[in-house]
C-alpha cells in the first residue's frame, strides 16, 4: 500500500466519470473496483469509490451511478462508506 495505490484507485474512478461526461452519458455502472482477490483493504476501497463517485455526481459528470456489489461484505463496506446502515 505505499506505492500510491489509493491515488490510482481514485484516478480510475475520476477517469471513468470524465469519459462519461465527455461522451454525454448520464448513467454509469461500476464494479466494486479493488474489492476482490488482490487484497486491497475493503473499507479503504469503498471509501475512495464512494467519495469519487459522489464528487462526480456533484460535478454533474453523470446523473446516476450504479455499483455492482458482489457479496454482503462488499455491500456492507460501501454502505458504511456512504454513511448508511448495512
Amino acid at each position: 500500500g505505499g506505492d500510491g495505490e489509493a491515488d490510482l484507485l481514485a484516478c480510475a474512478h475520476r477517469a471513468c466519470l470524465a469519459l462519461a461526461r465527455a461522451h454525454g452519458l448520464d448513467h454509469l455502472a461500476f464494479p466494486a473496483i479493488s474489492c476482490g482477490v488482490y487484497g486491497y483493504p475493503l473499507a479503504a476501497a469503498a471509501t475512495i469509490a464512494v467519495g469519487e463517485l459522489r464528487a462526480g455526481l456533484a460535478r454533474g459528470d453523470v446523473a446516476r451511478v450504479t455499483i455492482a456489489l458482489w457479496n454482503d461484505d462488499v455491500a456492507a463496506a460501501y454502505a458504511a462508506a456512504a454513511g448508511a446502515s448495512a
